[in-house]
């Protein structure tokens, strides 16, 4: 049995592969986020001879895990509660991560799939927190402050992409959109940002809107204030460099709120962008699946969440061209997210 830990910083991430007995079983090897694709098949590789591998990420690493079980890796998620003190900026080491795996007993660990992704055994939890704030949210929306969707008496809808970008998907996004002259919103992470320069300088060359999405996708009720600001704070900084123009926007990864998390945003000047159409193409339900759920539940001002990231996205691309065609049809009309009018 092979153990492996997939940690984060601030330049990339780090993978440490250990034995039964705790000794390394592999090089260290870093990568960055451009380089996911290399990452899975390198752990894909330690079980070409049957070998049995566990991977362990922690809480503030959503990136990978859509990528690793879709590739068939088992994939674990590691809680504040069993990793003990973080740094500010980054998870706790690989080694650490791939001993909690080695030690069963003495941490428990999340197993992750396709269907739930990250949020395994916290889906409760998080729609809990959206009950305890949904006063709350509609001051703030109220205030300007955050926004689910834009006026019903708008012929408008908002396409936005998360996760991104992505070396193979988010240029594929982007050309169907050119395709049909529409302009759409997407919500990027830091890491992806640094590793990937060049896309996000497409979209916005485009005339799309870039979005704040948090540095490594963390669910937000794991973090404390000072980790919070450096996600926030570093990732609008990134792509700052990049567009010339400090985003506007954030889109908390998971749609991950809860009542300390905005207590919290009262230190941003970013407007909470949510949704008000989920399609779940991050499970993969098939192309077709998608783009019906979309035109079944979107109507006028409707902001609609699909994923350019985090996995494969190859039925989010195929779903496009039919989603767009049936908004024009119905005549609404796709705009970026802050062309919405509330």
């Amino acid at each position: 049995m092979l153990f492996a830990g997939v940690s984060w910083s601030a330049y990339g991430l780090t993978v440490e592969v250990l034995d039964d007995a705790g000794a390394p079983a592999a090089p260290t090897r870093h990568y960055d986020v451009v380089r996911t694709a290399d990452l899975v098949a390198d752990l894909l590789a330690l079980t070409a001879d049957g070998q049995q591998l566990k991977v362990v990420v922690d809480s503030t690493n959503g990136l990978l895990d859509g990528s690793m079980s879709v590739a068939g890796l088992e994939v674990f998620r590691a809680d504040p509660h069993v990793l003990g003190l973080r740094p500010l900026f980054g998870s706790v080491d690989a080694r650490q991560l791939a001993e909690l795996a080695r030690r069963p007993g003495k941490a428990e660990l999340a197993r992750l799939s396709v269907e739930d992704g990250s949020l395994r055994g916290r889906i409760g939890q998080m729609l809990e927190g959206w009950h305890l704030i949904q006063e709350r949210m509609d001051t703030m929306a109220e205030a300007g402050n955050l926004r689910r969707h834009g006026s019903r008496n708008e012929a408008t809808v908002a396409l936005t992409f998360d996760d991104g970008p992505h070396p193979l998907y988010t240029g594929q996004v982007l050309d169907v959109l050119d395709r049909y002259d529409v302009r759409a919103t997407f919500f990027c992470t830091g890491l992806s940002a640094l590793s990937m320069p060049e896309e996000i300088g497409r979209i916005a060359d485009g005339g799309h809107t870039v979005g704040n999405h948090t540095w490594s996708h963390p669910y937000l009720p794991d973090l404390t204030p000072a980790e919070l600001r450096e996600q926030v704070e570093r990732t609008s900084d990134a792509l700052r460099r990049v567009t010339g123009t400090r985003p506007t926007l954030m889109r908390p990864p998971y749609g991950s709120l809860a009542p300390r998390i905005l207590d919290m945003w009262k230190a941003f000047d970013e407007t909470l962008a949510l949704w008000d159409v989920e399609v779940d193409d991050w499970a993969m339900p098939g192309a077709e699946t998608i783009t019906q759920r979309a035109l079944s539940q979107t109507q006028p001002g409707s902001v609609i969440l699909m994923h350019d990231a985090g996995g494969d996205r190859s039925q989010t691309v195929a779903a496009l061209p039919a989603l767009i065609e049936g908004l024009l049809e119905r005549g609404l009309r796709p705009v970026t997210f802050d062309e919405l009018h509330s």
